[in-house]
Parts: structure tokens; sequence; C-alpha cells
């Protein structure tokens, strides 16, 4: 892909994740357009419809999340400290935010599942490097770190967002969270032991149940 090419699906991309967000996957496509600064035509020459941006969308969500899990364990001696770092970076993407609004008119196809399969596989290399370190507790999945991101990363209702504008409460919020992941804080004597099973991403996707396309 040129140089400006790339760009160009950056802009649209990263403008369709907040348009998305804000108004839902009913949103105008041109106010997409706006907000990325190109022309109508750009957009529409690389996306025929809807369907075809939100699928795209994902995928370069999905990978950009392997991305981060990558450099998370390749700039991080401590398996924890890598951990933290991925969730955080995950929080900056707005993942965990956006991912339930996707849901809502994602169709997988074939290469969708190969993105989702080589990024879940990433990330749990991450998470089984802190378990075996001692560093998470082994009572947490990888479908826990998930949902947790999902939990904390939501817009705020109403007047709340004023609180967080620039997303250090989120990042507060998140650290205060895995403080209470570590193997450390299991070990304590008032520790009480989570209730049911770990979560993996599997049941995330069971629970998703999107339709699937093989085409």
């Amino acid at each position: 892909m040129r140089a400006d090419a790339a760009r160009s699906r950056r802009r649209i991309l990263d403008a369709a994740r907040d348009v998305f967000l804000e108004r839902g996957l009913d949103a105008p496509l041109d106010l997409i357009v706006r907000r990325a600064g190109v022309g109508p035509a750009t957009l529409y020459r690389r996306y025929p419809d809807r369907e075809a941006l939100v699928r795209d969308l994902t995928g370069d969500l999905l990978a950009r999340l392997e991305n981060a899990a990558e450099e998370a364990a390749a700039v991080d001696d401590d398996a924890f400290a890598a951990v933290r770092r991925f969730v955080h970076a995950a929080a900056d993407l707005r993942m965990g935010a956006v991912i339930l609004v996707l849901l809502e008119g994602l169709v997988v196809d074939a290469e969708l599942v190969r993105i989702r399969t080589r990024t879940a596989s990433t990330v749990e290399t991450l998470i089984d490097a802190a378990h075996e370190a001692g560093r998470l507790r082994r009572d947490v999945g990888m479908g826990d770190l998930v949902l947790l991101s999902i939990r904390l990363s939501r817009p705020l209702p109403g007047g709340l967002d004023r609180l967080d504008p620039d997303g250090d409460v989120l990042h507060r919020h998140l650290d205060l969270a895995l403080d209470g992941l570590t193997a450390e804080s299991a070990t304590e004597s008032t520790a009480t032991p989570a209730p049911g099973t770990p979560l993996t991403f599997a049941d995330l996707i069971t629970a998703a149940d999107r339709p699937t396309t093989t085409d």
C-alpha cells in the first residue's frame, strides 16, 4: 500500500472508530469523511458499504492489539508489568469501548477469524507468562481481562464524562483494578477467592455468537 493511501486509511479508521462510538453504527458515513479530512470518493472507493468499513475497522483494531501485546512483552522484563502495559495500550485504542458497538453489525469472515485467532494467541502468551512467573492470579483468564477492560473503558454516562476528558481517570481505575489481580494480592490473609471459574477468550466468542461467513 502506498504511503499516502496508508495515511488515508489510518485517518478513516480512526475517525470511524470515534464516530461509531459517539453515534452508533447508523452514524452518517459523511460524518466520518469530514472527521477524517478526506474526500467522499476516498472512503467509498475503499469501502463500498458500511459492512466493509466495520469489518476492516475490527480487523485493524485486533491487529493493533496484537502489536500492543508484542511490544509489551518486548519492553517489560516483568511479566505482570507487560500485562499492565498491554491493558493500558488497549484502553488507549478504545477497543473495549468500541467493540460493543462493532458487534452490532459485524459479520465474521474467515480472514477476520484468522486475525482474531492470532491476536488471541499473542495475548494468551502474555498472560501465560505472567501466570508462570507467579505474578498474575491463577484465577484470572484472558476473558476476565478483556471484560474488565470493556467495563472500565466504556464512555461515562451523562455529565460524568467531564470528569475524565483526557482518559486519566480511566487509566487510574485500570491500575487500581490490575493491582487486585496480582498473585501477591491473592495470597493475603484477607483475600477472598473469586467466585466462578476464569473466563477464556473462547467463552467471549461463544457468548457474542456472531454470524460467520466462509466465502
